[in-house]
């Protein structure tokens, strides 16, 4: 069945980096456009980026465009999420999407 697992988030300060990875198995990961949403406490999730299954084209939130990157490798069944100049209002729980399933979603905390 599929399955997707992310990892990578934690506790950063305001201006910091944090990478998320997610680890896909169960399909052919390559064949599929995958995304990662976020959703913060008290709000609907959200888009945060998608990319194409070729990796060729990707798309971001308006709120992070900049200062996010996705990314992923085809031969490893991994996606990534770059975050750089992370902003308290980036707090969220941040979750892999892919064939209309989720991962069970990494924690970030941007915090002094």
């Amino acid at each position: 069945q599929v399955q997707l697992v992310e990892s990578g988030g934690g506790l950063v300060q305001p201006g910091g980096s944090l990478r998320l990875s997610c680890a896909a198995s169960g399909f052919t990961f390559s064949r599929y456009a995958m995304s990662w949403y976020r959703q913060a406490p008290g709000k609907e999730r959200e888009l945060v980026a998608f990319i194409t299954a070729a990796g060729s084209s990707t798309g971001y939130a308006d709120s992070v465009k900049g200062r996010f990157t996705i990314s992923r490798d085809n031969a490893k069944n991994t996606m990534t999420l770059q975050m750089n100049s992370l902003k308290p209002e980036d707090t969220a729980v941040y979750y892999c999407n892919g064939l209309g399933n989720w991962g069970q979603g990494t924690q970030v905390t941007v915090s002094s």
